[in-house]
């Protein structure tokens, strides 16, 4: 092997770092049947769109064989495709032309728990000596009856369920129908280990790791202590849910957690593949974002949810974000996000002019990191409406109205304006399509040289012609009102400034000779060594 060979094959392998990932909710993308659900040859469909949108690989979220009480994310084969998303075959097909068209493929592996349908979970709760009886957190009750501590599920209520079976208690940090793994006993870990494999031998190029840091669970079941009030944040569960009461020192972010991502690395390498995680925190989130992705022998990047708040991200909460992340790990790798199936569209969540949307997409793309697009955010989608007798979610269900659940960002793509169902099925979708979407679907944007999704192409291109905006080091970010300012370092010096508000701003260049680049994003070129902003305006400027 050559040099030159040795270079190309290491670039290749970090085909991730400042990757932009598109998300695809595979329920809701296209249908290709006309049951209303999306499935695995609606995507291979519209692969085109992501490709021409400038992506660099795609993330389907679960799609595995599933009872679907959380939509996927409550796996009972690790190893097969549900009926309702297709065939193996089919994703084999998806992978082909992905790879054709350039894009990286991940997949959503959720490892933390698994259906209580699940093959595993019935045989462990049959008694307390089976081969599996100790493939789950199994405890005993208190004296009294009542669950052995006082840890609580994300969606509501204890974490503990009672099994009359073996007269014990499992843990499920999520849903009931969801029993967590046990990670302490070795054999669960190599057959997790082997799903990735099953994975990676099929083609695909690297996971999204859902849950990443509620792998392990204290072995001593000790008692979360609570969280005092003024310190509570509603980034992780709506701020209505007791979830939020909680300092969760014990229930997940394990330091056990690290020596299984260390396998779990040795098995991506080979493959040349990538992942990244979910890290629910919001007390550490950034930490263990530094913890898991640093030193090269772990995960290659995390998301933490500084970016998915309900807070609109301001230009104070940006610099305090990388002052925070250079202070705990200057290594570790981010991996951004404004929306996912799992928040509030941030173009309602933030209340974001259109003007103010344009400009929070091209920050994202000037930040260092990856980042991944969720789908519809190219469209400039906004939250849907969705109606109480509309919903699908238990997590809604269960916190209505004050927490309207999830349903409301995992409505259908909406692909042409002439058809009531936006052109995602020919039969009625299992969430609806709403008329503020259909105005805003992609052939009618195709159409607008001005639109949000060419908006979005061209930021995807401005990013990916600078490698600076991929790879280099971010240095100088400071906060002055609403106005932030940074550099970007590497082959290349980028200067940004951004003003994040309604009012004017001025920004002052740092010395040198400098050119104005990303016009045709909307930047303003500065003049004489400073630039002024109106609202919402930002300045590119690349150093001769």
């Amino acid at each position: 092997m050559t040099k030159q060979d040795q270079i190309v094959m290491g670039a290749e392998a970090e085909w991730w770092r400042g990757a932009v990932i598109y998300q695809i909710y595979p329920r809701s993308f296209q249908d290709s049947t006309g049951d209303g659900i999306g499935d695995l040859k609606g995507i291979t469909a519209r692969l085109d769109h992501i490709a021409r949108l400038g992506a660099d690989a795609i993330w389907i979220s679960p799609f595995f064989t599933s009872p679907m009480k959380d939509f996927g994310y409550d796996v009972s084969d690790y190893c097969d495709v549900d009926p309702m998303f297709g065939t193996l075959s089919d994703f084999d097909a998806l992978v082909a032309r992905a790879h054709e068209l350039g894009l990286k493929v991940m997949i959503d592996l959720v490892l933390s728990h698994t259906s209580d349908q699940h093959p595993w979970f019935k045989e462990s709760r049959k008694n307390r000596s089976n081969a599996r009886a100790d493939w789950y957190v199994w405890a005993e009750p208190k004296g009294d009856g009542t669950p052995p501590n006082n840890w609580l599920s994300i969606f509501g209520g204890s974490a503990w369920q009672w099994d009359s079976r073996r007269e014990q208690y499992y843990l499920h940090n999520f849903l009931t129908s969801q029993p967590d793994l046990n990670f302490h006993h070795e054999p669960v870990q190599e057959a997790l280990l082997d799903v990735a494999r099953f994975w990676l031998q099929r083609g695909v190029n690297g996971f999204r790791l859902d849950t990443i840091n509620f792998y392990f669970a204290d072995k001593y079941l000790r008692d979360n202590p609570s969280l005092p009030k003024e310190l509570r944040n509603d980034s992780i569960a709506p701020g209505v849910n007791p979830y939020n009461h909680q300092l969760h020192l014990f229930d997940k972010n394990q330091p056990e957690n690290t020596n299984f991502l260390r396998k779990f690395r040795a098995v991506l390498d080979p493959y040349g593949a990538a992942a990244v995680g979910e890290v629910g925190d919001a007390q550490r989130g950034l930490e263990i974002m530094a913890e898991y992705t640093s030193g090269g022998d772990k995960v290659q990047m995390c998301y933490p949810f500084e970016m998915l708040q309900p807070k609109r991200l301001t230009a104070a909460l940006l610099e305090d974000t990388f002052a925070r992340m250079t202070a705990v790990a200057p290594d570790a790798w981010p991996c951004w996000a404004y929306s996912n199936h799992d928040t509030v569209r941030h173009i309602t969540r933030w209340g974001l002019s259109e003007a103010a949307a344009r400009t929070y997409t091209v920050l994202l793309m000037c930040l260092r990191g990856s980042l991944c697009l969720y789908q519809g955010e190219e469209l400039g989608l906004p939250e849907a409406e969705i109606d109480f007798e509309e919903l699908q979610d238990p997590y809604g269900i269960e916190f209505w109205p004050e927490f309207k659940g999830r349903d409301g960002c995992r409505t259908p793509m909406t692909w042409v304006a002439d058809n009531a169902h936006g052109g995602f099925s020919e039969g009625v979708p299992w969430l609806p399509v709403k008329a503020p979407h259909l105005n805003r679907a992609v052939a009618v944007q195709e159409a607008e040289a001005t639109s949000m999704l060419q908006h979005y192409r061209r930021a995807l291109a401005f990013r990916r012609a600078h490698e600076t905006l991929r790879t280099g080091d971010l240095t100088g970010l400071v906060a002055t009102g609403d106005l932030a300012v940074f550099q970007r370092g590497g082959d290349e010096a980028i200067f940004c400034a951004f003003n994040l508000g309604a009012e004017q701003a001025q920004a002052e260049l740092p010395q040198g000779d400098w050119e104005a680049i990303g016009g045709d994003l909307g930047a303003t070129a500065a003049i004489g060594g400073a630039v002024t902003l109106g609202p919402w305006g930002f300045c590119l400027m690349r150093k001769v």
